[in-house]
């Protein structure tokens, strides 16, 4: 059976991000046999009341107009669908994640798609996946109670059924960058393939 990794950068720079490089070594860890590539540097539309509408109207009940409104979130979930690990490169932006994955987000958590609501509360529906975050910030210690991005980003794949999460964290570069992607570096290389 093949190995679908979906791979995720987050990161505005596309030159020189540490982020966008540490996934790179992820991915070659990885050796996986495909790779969906999804880069928001290419922004995405942010959700819009003509997608809420959409997204309200039971899909036998959507207009081609309303079809067209959810077709790339549609495409967004069916590259999660169809991976068996997340890779996502994911810099903090001034203590949160960059507007490009809250966007992504808004866009693939769709009640009774990727999630459901229940007696119990909400059930997410993608499980049996992994996720690696590959965390970067200039000095935001990752896992603090500074840190809005690797938290939120954990809860919400949890929120869609995807609790394996891995982080690796190159956080603080401002502090000691070298000793930082080193560190980064030396945890992708405990990752399991």
């Amino acid at each position: 059976m093949t190995h679908t990794v979906l791979r995720i950068d987050t990161s505005a720079r596309r030159e020189g991000s540490i982020s966008r490089r540490l996934t790179d070594r992820v991915i070659d860890r990885l050796a996986a046999e495909r790779v969906i590539t999804r880069d928001l540097a290419e922004p995405l539309p942010a959700v819009n009341e003509d997608w809420i509408g959409a997204n309200f109207t039971p899909e036998a009940d959507r207009s081609a107009d309303q079809k067209a409104a959810l077709a790339l979130s549609d495409d967004l979930i069916a590259e999660l669908r169809a991976a068996d690990t997340l890779v996502i490169g994911l810099p903090i932006y001034n203590f949160g994640a960059p507007v490009s994955f809250k966007t992504w987000i808004d866009l693939v958590a769709r009640a009774g798609v990727t999630f459901r609501y229940s007696e119990a509360g909400p059930e997410g529906l993608l499980e049996g996946k992994r996720a690696i975050l590959v965390v970067a910030s200039g000095g935001t210690e990752a896992g603090s109670t500074i840190d809005f991005a690797s938290t939120y980003a954990r809860h919400v794949l949890g929120f869609i059924g995807i609790t394996d999460v891995d982080i690796v964290t190159a956080d603080q570069l401002a502090i000691e960058p070298e000793a930082t992607i080193r560190a980064a570096e030396a945890q992708i290389d405990d990752l399991a393939a």
